[in-house]
């Protein structure tokens, strides 16, 4: 646990805090059950695209705490996975006989306070500003601002001396962080990382977009829309609680339809974690990203097992990919099923909105493959379009791909823009050609991928 800014004075409400979430935890559970025990008695009767609706309304609803690493949201997701593998009936391919792999990795949290004032006005966290993940704990009251334009920084030793300037004691509004970081060729979390300790404010004029991070920087850096700020800001006043977890402890959760060529497999994967929450307010519902894509994931098990094929399905549903692919990852370093064993693996992320079809990484790779997906849907026209791309490491194909296994990546194209937002909810999602995206990967799996 890394909490600079506090004392332990400072550090027993926190304390307080936690003990008050695991607490908690025991009543998210029997509320998650009967969530799920109400969805079971509809589920059967579903088309696809209902039955997709149902299982991301869940993924996305508040006992599931935006499927982070606040309040045990991924953990309440997995228990939800493993209910609907053992609902169809499928296979464990663990050593124990259990659906999850486990292992762990460092992150940071934001469990407690997340509030933000300017000049008196309470931003609201997720819609007017986002803390940046690696962020440390920071409080203050109206304390004054110093504002500096990096516009005016034209040099790398103008901003290594405007960076000795800077005091811990004082807060800083720096204005064109974003073109500075453009200029210089610096990631936002390179800039940030960059920055001592202290509190600074940095407007923002592009979307809001957040994500999670596995260390922690010396400063509590603000990223806050500019049309939410005030011209002139005099003073902030801040509360933020972090609490940086050195081993969290996480699971894929994976199960298998038997086919009748029980030792060869293909793979369906889609990674069910998402951003959790920032602060105890702003939650990260992950409706396209990724609950989108578990939910299809979930309906394609369900699908395949009452219609077993010729080489058995392995289903995967990935964790810590948000955090940088760390679930597929560890399945590649220790994988269940030999990697030799994988004759093709599809992995399915965002799948809100397929109104303009969808898109296929690495169909350059495996044109066989791309061809036949093509002549399904020329066949059926189940989605308007099917378009190609290269290799890219963006989603939980990737690990698997670099060690040899062939694997497309699905995403779809469409929908309200909404990504690594607060604004990513369950009801934005318009599943526009889901339903013709699921027909689409059952007479792919089920032609075996071969052309």
């Amino acid at each position: 646990m890394i909490l600079p800014n506090s004392n332990p004075k400072s550090f027993n409400p926190l304390i307080r805090r936690i003990k008050v979430h695991a607490s908690l935890i025991r009543r998210i559970k029997v509320q998650t059950l009967l969530l799920l025990f109400a969805s079971t008695l509809v589920a059967s009767a579903q088309t696809e695209k209902e039955s997709i609706q149902t299982n991301i309304n869940i993924l996305t609803s508040e006992a599931m705490h935006g499927r982070g690493y606040v309040m045990h949201g991924a953990e309440q997701a997995s228990i939800f996975i493993q209910r609907r593998f053992r609902e169809y009936k499928l296979k464990a391919v663990t050593a124990d006989g259990s659906f999850i792999q486990g292992y762990s990795f460092p992150v940071n949290t934001f469990p407690g306070k997340m509030s933000l004032s300017v000049d008196g006005k309470e931003l609201a966290p997720g819609a007017d500003f986002l803390i940046d993940a690696a962020s440390t704990s920071y409080s203050c009251t109206d304390k004054p601002v110093k504002t500096l334009d990096l516009a005016t920084i034209t040099s790398k030793g103008g901003w290594r001396k405007a960076l000795s300037s800077f005091k811990e004691q004082n807060v800083y509004c720096l204005e064109n962080a974003d073109s500075f970081c453009k200029v210089f060729s610096l990631r936002p979390t390179e800039f940030a990382a960059s920055l001592p300790r202290g509190c600074y404010i940095l407007p923002q004029k592009s979307k809001l977009t957040w994500d999670v991070a596995q260390d922690t920087i010396e400063a509590t850096v603000f990223y806050v829309r500019k049309d939410a700020l005030p011209a002139g800001i005099k003073s902030v006043t801040v509360n933020v609680e972090s609490l940086f977890v050195p081993k969290e402890r996480s699971e894929n959760v994976l199960a298998c339809v038997p086919g009748t060529v029980k030792d060869t497999f293909i793979a369906i994967t889609a990674h069910y974690d998402h951003l959790g929450m920032m602060g105890d307010a702003a939650m990260f519902p992950g409706a396209s990203d990724n609950a989108s894509g578990t939910a299809m994931m979930i309906y394609l098990a369900s699908y395949f097992a009452s219609h077993p094929q010729k080489y058995s399905i392995l289903f995967i549903a990935f964790s810590g990919e948000e955090p940088g692919l760390l679930g597929s990852a560890f399945y590649v370093a220790h994988p269940v099923v030999p990697l030799a064993q994988i004759k093709f693996l599809t992995n399915i992320d965002i799948m809100g909105d397929a109104t303009d079809g969808v898109t296929v990484v690495n169909a350059t790779e495996y044109p066989a493959q791309f061809e036949l997906l093509k002549k399904i849907n020329d066949a059926n026209h189940y989605i308007p379009v099917i378009k190609s791309r290269g290799k890219a490491a963006n989603s939980d194909h990737y690990h698997f791909s670099e060690a040899g296994v062939p694997s497309f990546f699905l995403y779809s194209n469409g929908g309200k823009g909404f990504y690594h937002d607060v604004f990513d909810k369950g009801e934005e999602t318009t599943l526009a050609n889901v339903d013709g995206v699921a027909k689409l990967l059952i007479d792919f799996i089920g032609g075996n991928t071969n052309p």
